[in-house]
């Protein structure tokens, strides 16, 4: 099947999305739109010299025109996260850049589905929805999805189990005020918490211990990443595949990704992750797991920091 794909920024994100989706063999054609033309150029050329080992794919640098036709549109563009920064931070200069992106390229793919990764990627794909004025559906953030595979990843090492044996999410803002629901967290089909106290014998003052580390850990694991090598993008080119492998298969994945959220948990007007169903439409059908209610304050909480921000840069 012909699958086009644009993506939007050719720095660290872009290239290696578009170098994971052209391993997985998940587009026939993928184009690379960057300010810098010729570093879009040069990521082209050097991922297209290795697709004689696999699947016949186009990828080529060009411009908004080149888009036209698009199955998806993703968005790495943006200024990236400097060592001590905050996603907020990056708030006023990126939305300016989600902006002029949206005037240009909506109106040659007005029927694609946009996946939004740059950061602070809640606050953007809210900024593109509204400046895009497409069907809110059609527009997905890669929200807490890298989150989720981090918080899967680091208890599976942790209790040396596998990660496919391990159903944890991380809900809410794509940052600091993300929440944890370990209430609908369960290992091996058993509650966590019980897992926790029944298989590893943990007394109830260890096993909250061992969830307050896991929290740290995953909340501080980006700025540590960057800290040491500057930028984040292997895991989340990974999560992004996963968005796309779930659009075009819609194989009834449960994802956190970002949407807009309308009466979800007493939230209205803000995107954040909450669990969604994709299809080749965009958001198919939402998924709202009875939380418990310290659970929910959080995620209002997170919310809110979010609907500040938002209102803070009046858009």
């Amino acid at each position: 099947m012909s699958r086009k794909i644009t993506i939007i920024g050719a720095g660290n994100v872009g290239a290696t999305i578009t170098y994971t989706l052209t391993v997985k063999e998940m587009a026939s054609e993928i184009v690379l739109i960057d300010v810098n033309r010729a570093k879009a150029e040069g990521e082209a050329m050097d991922i297209i010299h290795g697709t004689s080992f696999s699947k016949p794919i186009n990828i080529f640098a060009g411009d908004y025109a080149d888009a036209k036709d698009s199955d998806l549109v993703i968005i790495t563009a943006g200024i990236g996260r400097k060592p001590g920064q905050s996603r907020l931070e990056l708030a006023s200069i990126n939305t300016a850049i989600i902006k002029d992106i949206a005037k240009n390229i909506v109106p040659v793919a007005p029927d694609a589905v946009y996946v939004i990764v740059s950061n602070p990627v809640d606050i953007l794909t809210y900024a593109f929805i509204r400046f895009s004025g497409l069907p809110e559906k059609q527009v997905i953030g890669s929200g807490t999805m890298l989150d989720t595979a981090r918080l899967r990843t680091i208890v599976s090492r942790k209790l040396q189990v596998s990660a496919r044996n391990v159903h944890a999410y991380v809900f809410g803002e794509h940052g600091d005020s993300e929440t944890f629901p370990w209430s609908v967290t369960s290992v091996i089909g058993m509650e966590f918490f019980h897992y926790l106290t029944n298989i590893k014998k943990y007394t109830e003052e260890e096993a909250h211990a061992f969830l307050a580390g896991v929290e740290k850990e995953v909340r501080e694991a980006g700025g540590e990443i960057i800290k040491r090598k500057g930028a984040t993008y292997h895991a989340v080119s990974l999560a992004v595949a996963s968005i796309v492998d779930s659009i075009f298969s819609n194989n009834d994945a449960i994802l956190t990704v970002s949407s807009m959220i309308h009466n979800r948990y007493g939230i209205d007007d803000v995107c954040l992750s909450l669990p969604c169903v994709l299809s080749p439409q965009g958001i198919d059908r939402e998924v709202d797991p009875p939380l418990l209610p310290h659970e929910l304050e959080e995620l209002h909480h997170s919310a809110e920091v979010l609907k500040k921000s938002i209102a803070d840069l009046q858009f």
